[in-house]
């Protein structure tokens, strides 16, 4: 039986850079930064006791040792206590954001990371 969703794959060109937008400019966490056989994986999270957590891998690498796995961006949802804060703040550190809009009474808005890959927050 599952309990959880434990980790996210995101499927990048430029494991640095996502880490560095990631982290410098959202201000999640490394977790953990492992190597092994030609395969680098970066786990990041919003607090380092977060539940749930986002895995970057290489897009090539894992394009080439698993032809058939699906390297498309995931549709992820995050949380927020105040999305129009978080929104003035990912606006100032030049993050694409869109128009903060309401969904059946909760603030929603979509950014984009650094390889134009969208996500959203909602205020809950």
């Amino acid at each position: 039986m599952i309990s959880k969703v434990g980790q996210v794959m995101l499927y990048v060109n430029n494991q640095d850079e996502a880490v560095e937008f990631w982290t410098k400019k959202l201000g999640f966490t490394v977790v953990a930064d492992e190597k092994t056989e030609g395969m680098r994986w970066i786990e990041i999270a919003p607090s380092v006791n977060a539940e749930t957590s986002i895995i970057l891998h290489d897009r090539e690498t894992v394009a080439n040792m698993s032809p058939g796995v699906n390297l498309d961006t995931p549709s992820l949802m995050f949380f927020t206590e105040d999305a129009e804060k978080l929104h003035k703040e990912f606006a100032s550190k030049n993050i694409t954001v869109g128009e903060i809009v309401e969904m059946a009474s909760n603030k929603v808005f979509n950014f984009a990371d650094n390889e134009d890959n969208y996500f959203a927050v909602m205020e809950k």
